[in-house]
Parts: structure tokens; sequence; C-alpha cells
């Protein structure tokens, strides 16, 4: 299978790709230019929205409608206007920024955090926000990054990408609370493990910045099933959309022969799910 190159702005750093079921839209953001995208494949056309910091991943709210992360507030985001509107704010230090969220089966936003402009250890955090409230859930993070909830919501997967692991938590539902279990995955190659997804079967799919490829992991073995392989070396994200296919976000590289990264690619489903 091939990459097919959907989407390409000179951005720097493309991340948080989310996949609008119900209305069929792709959601991204490019982090450092403050931009949050909206993407129509049936149409081709994709709308942008720019706010005025980092902009980091996209919740889904209503068609067309979207909360944003971004280091000054959540904005609430509506494409059919091109209006945005300060919903929330989370208190961060002046050198941390948001990162890596999801959003879990109970409507609560997990967030986490990373230095910026420069990176710092162990100063990143992961925040659970619910009805106006916000608490931390897992300290003492330096790149706070993927996260992703088993089918039964009862384990939460999240990768600290400098440790090149992945490490797995229980996860209560009902109270939002996390307790570390183990970790489940070590990355032992170039790459390391940014952001991911998790498909029908269980299995994680994580994108490896510095590895040119989504990698494909059964969290309950540890073991490596597969790649996609990208025409560039740092690979941010992935998600499914309602084909099977798979949307995958990138960045720029010190590579100055490659001129594909910060490009959205997309893989079509052949059976690789």
């Amino acid at each position: 299978m091939k990459a097919q190159l959907v989407f390409y702005a000179d951005n720097e750093l493309l991340e948080g790709p989310i996949y609008d079921h119900g209305n069929g839209l792709l959601y991204f953001v490019s982090i450092f230019d403050g931009l949050v995208y909206c993407h129509d494949p049936a149409t081709k056309r994709i709308l942008s929205v720019k706010l005025n910091s980092p902009v980091s991943n996209i919740y889904l709210k209503d068609n067309k409608k979207v909360v944003a992360a971004s280091k000054n507030g959540f904005y609430e985001i509506d494409f059919n206007t091109l209006q945005a509107t300060l919903a929330f704010t989370i208190e961060i230090d002046d050198d941390i920024r948001f990162n890596d969220g999801i959003e879990d089966a109970k409507g609560r936003l997990l967030i986490g955090t990373m230095g910026y402009p420069q990176v710092l250890s162990n100063r990143g955090k992961v925040f659970s926000f619910h009805k106006g409230k916000y608490r931390t859930i897992i300290e003492n993070t330096t790149i706070s990054n993927g996260l992703a909830f088993s089918k039964d919501n009862s384990l939460l997967y999240f990768i600290d990408t400098p440790s090149k692991k992945v490490a797995r938590y229980s996860y209560d539902i009902v109270s939002g609370d996390v307790k570390f279990e183990a970790y489940v995955i070590e990355f032992k190659e170039n790459g390391s493990p940014d952001g991911m997804c998790m498909d029908n079967n269980g299995n994680l799919w994580i994108a490896e910045w510095g590895g040119s490829c989504v990698s494909l992991w059964n969290p309950y073995s540890g073991k490596k099933l597969g790649v996609l392989e990208l025409p560039c070396p740092n690979v941010t994200s992935c998600t499914f959309d309602d084909k099977g296919g798979m949307y995958i976000t990138t960045a720029k590289s010190n590579d100055q022969n490659n001129n594909l990264g910060g490009g959205l690619f997309y893989f079509e489903n052949n059976n690789f799910q």
C-alpha cells in the first residue's frame, strides 16, 4: 500500500487528526501556525480557523463544531461561520503548552502538556476536565502524547514520547481515576512513539517520530504486527475514517531532501485494520 498525499501547505507540524464519523469530516491542526482545519473528503474542501497561540488537538462537538485546545485556552470553533469563541481555560505555566488529548465515554476531556518553546523534563502532566472543573491525573511527564482507551473503557494507554514506551493505566469510567499498571510496548529502533489510535481488534496504531511509519502493535503481547510506511521521517498521529482508511499527520524534519514532511496522508482500507 502507498500513502496518498491529501493536503500540503508547507506547515511545520501537523497533528491531532480526528474523524467525525457521524458527519464524515476530518479535523486536524497545524500546531505552531495556530490553525485548526476541517476537511470534507467528499468535496475535497478544506476550511481553516486561526487561533492566537499554538493549538494541539480537537474534541468533536456537533456538525462542523469542535473544541480546540490552544496554549491560551480552549475554543469552540464553528466551521459554518468560521468563528472561534473561548469556552474555558486550564491554568498552565508560561513555558508549558498543551499537546495530545482525547475525550472519554463520559465526556471528560483529557489533555497532556509539555514544555514550550523548549522541551522540559518531567514538567508535563495530563489533565482531566469535566463539568467546568479540572484535575491532574498523570504527573511528571516530558512530552505527553498519544492517548487511547480500550473498547470497554477500563484501560487507558498513554505515551510519554522520550520514554519510548506505551504505558497502561487502569481507568475508572465512573470516577475518571487512573492507576498505572505496566509498560506494555517498548520502541527499540529509531522511531519514537507519538500519537496513536486503536482499531476494532483492540490493537494500537502508533505514529513514529523519526521512524517514517505508523506501526501496529498488540498491547497485550507487546508485539509489533506491521507497519505503514510514510515518505517522511516525522510521523505525528493517525485516525481511522468511516471506510476503514487511515489519515496520518506528519511534520517537517532536518532532512533537506525530504519535502513532504508537514503533509496530511491517507491510506485506503486494504484489510490492514
